[in-house]
């Protein structure tokens, strides 16, 4: 049985390993090392930051997702291919990990912002 997520070092694991994969993947790569060339040190403590709110009410993480995909948008469409995507390889990250009710709750809390994201832009 693997464990559930249960304090930053285990939502690092999940944002380093996913935005590894994502870097790497032919569909959504060039988003974030072409089109908006992100400064990966930088995006992986906000995202860190994110999650921690998200699981653990920590109240660190400030920022604005969806203007942020809106202008990614505006520079190259995004489909719902392209967040299916990465719902793919978000939750495949999580399951490779862990398991238990804060993994179900990543899952969950990722796939309300994919629809409201591309509800959005």
């Amino acid at each position: 049985m693997k464990q559930d997520i249960s304090n930053n070092s285990d939502i690092e694991k999940v944002v380093s390993v996913f935005y590894e994969r994502v870097k790497n993947d032919d569909l959504l790569g060039h988003f974030f090392t072409g089109v908006m060339n992100v400064n990966w040190d930088k995006h992986f403590v906000m995202m860190c930051s994110f999650w921690e709110n998200v699981l653990f009410y920590t109240g660190d993480y400030e920022g604005d997702p969806l203007n942020v995909h809106k202008t990614i948008h505006s520079k190259e469409p995004t489909t719902t291919v392209h967040f299916e995507r990465w719902m793919k390889l978000f939750n495949a990250t999580v399951d490779e990990f862990f398991e238990g009710k804060n993994a179900e709750k990543m899952k969950m809390h990722a796939k309300s912002i994919s629809s409201v994201m591309l509800s959005k832009i």
